[in-house]
This record gives C-alpha cells, structure tokens and sequence, in this order.
C-alpha cells in the first residue's frame, strides 16, 4: 500500500499526459464522439471481466448509482469530449492542455466552499506558482492554434467539466470500490457519445495499425490505469491537492510531444517546469 501512495501520482501524471498524444493519433482516423464511443465500450468490457474476478460490492441503491453516474458525465463526458472536439475542431494539444491546466486554480477557489477544505496561504503560494509555470511551458513558449470559438468553447466545457466532476466524486463517490465507481461512472458516457455521434457525425471510422493501438492506449492506460490511479488518489487525499498534479501534466505533454515528435524544448519552457514544480510541492508537501 506505501508503494501505491508513493508512485501512484508519478504514475497518474505520465498515463495522463499521454491522453492529450493518443487522442492526436486517433482523430486522424476517427471523429471525436465516434472515438470516444468505441473507447467507452471497450473499456465496459474490460471492468465487466474485472468485476467479474473481484466482485466488488456494488452500490445498494439508484441514489448511490445516480451519484456514480452523474459524476462521471460530469468528469469523462464533458472532460473527454470537450478535450477531443477541441483537438478536431483545430486547437493545438499544447493549448489545450494549457487550458485545461488551470484547474487546480479552479478547485482551490471552490474546495473550501464545497468541500470545507481549509487551504493555507503556502498553498496558495504553490498555485500561483504553477499557473505561472504552466504559461511560460506553454503561453509564453510559442503560439498556439486556437482553433476559433467553437474549440475555445469545447476547451472551456472540458475544464469545468473535470474541475465539478473532481469536486463532486469526492464529496459523494468516494468511499466505493475504485471498480464500482469507474463502472457507474462509463456508462452514461458511452450512451452520451453514442447520441453524440449519431447526432452530429457521420461514424466514418479509417481502420488502421495506428488508430488500433491509440484506441488500445486510450482504454487500457487512461479509462482503465489512469482513472482507476484518479479515483484512488482522490479517495484518499483531498481534493484540492490531487487536482494541483494536473500542472504537471502540460510540462509532461511537452516533453513527450518533444520525444516523439521533435517539438522543440528551450530554456523558457524549461524554466517553466520548475515553477510547475516547485507549485506542487508547495500543495503537496504535509502540512505540519
């Protein structure tokens, strides 16, 4: 159990990361509701064969299953789909991370209210610190496509999206099995994207070698490891400092997207990473 506590948040933040490059990869080949759908139903497979082998107990009544699922439209739903119809829609991964990165900023204003999380002025200090880190990476690095309103307005869904959906499966969902929440949790998201994409694409999908393997990564690291890594993190620890390890995903982005694909890396946006993470050691550090 030390094990997990130690390296789940490293872990959390590399599978992360890496949502924002399979989703690059697979839009290529696939429209955004139409991707999202066939990630979700894999994914149902794959925990219908994990709660099968572990049996974990289930919600006793629909109140307990309606809050499971209500957070997970709110945390995959809104969160995947505005991140996914703002890459399609001609955002650069960059800029969205960047956008979705100033959650933590968001949880820190709301925790104290909503889940009566008291948050010290030090920790204060870490947020200014990694909203200043994540513009250097990746505002004051370069220029970015925006993509016009449509993407900005997708972008802007998606964080508000993960920002309630975090505040909400903390308060409600956060003393279920880790396979019990992330069950409730995809299926209404496989039905929204269902109706997303009959509604507004035309599900043309280009079957290939690279579409398969995104689509694999995309379910089995993100909707299977990196959710499950989430819900754990967010059961036992409070909210606002789980969430201050989405600061570190945009720098993570940036040196994944400069491995695989050549992006360069310069002294500002390496400068940028250490006020990233000096801002989370500042949220995470144990209060004394």
């Amino acid at each position: 159990m030390q094990f997990i506590q130690r390296f789940a948040p490293a872990l959390f933040v590399f599978l992360w990361s890496t949502g924002f490059i399979g989703s690059k990869y697979g839009l290529a080949y696939a429209e955004p509701y139409t991707l999202l759908f066939m990630r979700m139903a894999l994914t149902l497979g794959v925990l219908g064969v994990l709660l099968r082998r572990f049996r974990p107990v289930m919600p006793q009544n629909w109140t307990q299953r309606g809050h499971l699922m209500l957070s997970g439209l709110l945390l995959h739903g809104l969160y995947l789909g505005g991140v996914f119809s703002a890459i399609k829609g001609g955002m650069s991964t960059g800029l969205t991370a960047l956008l979705v990165g100033l959650q933590p900023v968001l949880i820190a204003l709301l925790a104290p209210w909503w889940l009566r999380e008291r948050v010290s002025l030090v920790h204060w200090l870490g947020v200014l610190l990694g909203a200043a880190g994540i513009y250097v990476v990746l505002g004051a690095g370069g220029t970015f496509e925006h993509g016009g309103s449509h993407a900005l307005l997708a972008a802007m869904i998606a964080l508000l999206g993960i920002t309630s959906g975090a505040l909400y499966q903390k308060r409600y969902c956060a003393h279920h099995d880790l396979l019990t929440i992330a069950f409730f949790q995809y299926l209404p998201t496989l039905a929204l994207f269902a109706l997303g994409s009959l509604l507004f694409e035309s599900r043309s999908v280009t079957w290939n070698a690279q579409l398969v393997l995104a689509l694999l990564w995309l379910t089995f690291a993100l909707s299977i490891g990196a959710i499950l890594l989430l819900s754990y993190l967010i059961k036992h620890g409070e909210a606002s400092k789980v969430t201050s390890l989405f600061y570190l995903v945009p720098p993570a982005t940036a040196i994944e997207a400069y491995l695989l694909f050549d992006e360069p890396l310069g002294l500002l946006k390496i400068a940028g990473m250490g006020l990233v993470a000096c801002g989370v050691y500042l949220v995470m550090r144990p209060r004394r």
